[in-house]
């Protein structure tokens, strides 16, 4: 039995998810093997997304490794921190310069810097502060050296509590240790499986723990520092199926 962990946005999704790769993804699990994949988005987004998609899979990694999902809804796993950390978190990106702040728990919450842009949404004033808990933080700045300002501001502030993971301008900000290889050294334990049985396939920095610790894809569109320390270079997820089948 083998095991496919792949990164969603453009990755799984690189010009989208058409009849082929369903079908190279139902013949993988026909096969024995399993299939899944490991996002940085929450879970309530990932779940969304994927109903739409209507493709097989075995399990969803979401929050950056923090939550773990069977295809039948079951929580195999999840790691989180006390809610009052994330709100404590919120209000210091906003101050720090952040545009929005977007907390996940079973639920996700938009905190806007400015007015509101939907119902939906909050901003810092009417923000809920009664969170019991949450699996992860995210926000964005419009530049790299904006993306990477924060990060050291969050590495400085919360060492030891929170990991910042970026994901191009994307900072996806997670329980100490927490990262897409934690997540899938989860579900083995879960699914009892072993390490080598896994092939990890990414295409951004959020994806450099899964890719360095397990066999590995690079996507051709990725960034060159996934690319270089990939085991192979591919095009799509029906390339690798055809090859690891």
């Amino acid at each position: 039995m083998k095991i496919i962990a792949t990164d969603y946005d453009g990755t799984l999704n690189h010009s989208g998810i058409d009849e082929n790769k369903k079908q190279a993804i139902s013949n993988w699990r026909r096969k024995g093997n399993l299939f899944g994949v490991v996002s940085g988005r929450g879970i309530t987004s990932l779940l969304d997304i994927i109903d739409g998609k209507e493709f097989e899979y075995d399990y969803l990694i979401a929050s950056n490794g923090g939550v773990i999902y069977d295809n039948k809804n079951n929580l195999l796993f999840e790691k989180h921190l006390d809610g009052q950390i994330a709100v404590g978190l919120v209000e210091d990106l906003i101050s720090w310069g952040c545009p929005f702040a977007n907390i996940d728990t079973d639920v996700s919450i938009m905190v806007q810097a400015q007015e509101k842009r939907s119902a939906d949404e909050f901003t810092l004033a009417d923000m809920p502060r009664d969170f019991k808990v949450f699996n992860q933080v995210s926000t964005w700045l419009p530049t790299i050296d904006e993306t990477l300002n924060i990060i050291n501001k969050i590495e400085k502030k919360y060492s030891g509590i929170l990991t910042p993971l970026q994901n191009g301008c994307c900072i996806d900000i997670v329980p100490f240790g927490v990262n897409k290889s934690s997540g899938i050294y989860a579900l083995l334990k879960a699914f009892d499986a072993k390490p080598e049985n896994v092939i990890t396939v990414g295409d951004n920095v959020n994806d450099y723990h899964m890719i360095r610790d397990f066999r590995s894809y690079a996507m051709a569109n990725g960034v060159d520092s996934i690319k270089e320390l990939a085991d192979y270079i591919t095009e799509s997820i029906t390339d690798i199926i055809e090859k690891e089948i």
